[in-house]
């Protein structure tokens, strides 16, 4: 499909899950995701895009602007329900820590405005911590950043292995000491810490 409309709670399988599968297929890979929900907590909000959201709406919202952000959607931009819309631009715009700089990339964000305004995030100096620098801090082991680097990307334990030529248990593993590492009690969690710090990007 061009747009796939996607719920986060869905009944036999969770909706950021179905996001993974769909952005890690190469036949759907291009498809681009529109999330509607009635959750606006930032962990939902973030781990939503962090699995290759798009769009994230709010249930509530008007079928004729329903139909409208899902052509907006088809087109390659981000609408953003306002109510989290600033969640995703604090994330945007968050301030590091060190002096090396990388630029993000012009980000088209349609909030759900009154007067359906646009607004257009301009390319914009983004501030990361040195990789070495934040291996200090969060003391991941090559093998570790790996295996991070492919929960990011949506993998589960069964990829990975395949994919690194290891054992389920050894990635189990390697899960753990990621997450005690990163101190948080989740994949998706820990993948949301490392696209905000740059330990993946």
């Amino acid at each position: 499909p061009s747009v796939a409309i996607i719920a986060l709670d869905l009944p036999d399988i969770d909706g950021i899950e179905v996001t993974q599968r769909l952005k890690n297929d190469p036949q759907t890979h291009s498809t681009q995701i529109l999330i509607l929900t009635n959750k606006t907590k930032e962990e939902d909000v973030l781990a939503a895009f962090v699995a290759g959201a798009d769009s994230y709406l709010l249930k509530d919202i008007e079928f004729s602007q329903l139909i409208e952000a899902i052509e907006y959607t088809h087109e390659g931009n981000a609408w953003i329900d306002p109510n989290i819309a600033n969640i995703v631009l604090q994330q945007i715009k968050k301030p590091a820590k060190s002096s090396t700089k990388i630029k993000l990339s012009s980000v088209s964000v349609h909030t759900l405005l009154n007067n359906n305004q646009s607004v257009q995030v301009e390319e914009k100096t983004c501030i990361k911590e040195t990789h070495t620098q934040l291996l200090d801090i969060y003391p991941l082991t090559e093998r570790e950043l790996d295996v991070l680097e492919l929960i990011v990307g949506g993998c589960n334990n069964a990829d990975i292995a395949e994919k690194l030529c290891i054992t389920v248990g050894t990635v189990k593993t390697h899960v753990r000491n990621i997450l005690n590492k990163l101190c948080v009690d989740d994949r998706t969690q820990a993948a949301v810490r490392a696209l905000r710090s740059g330990l993946v990007e």
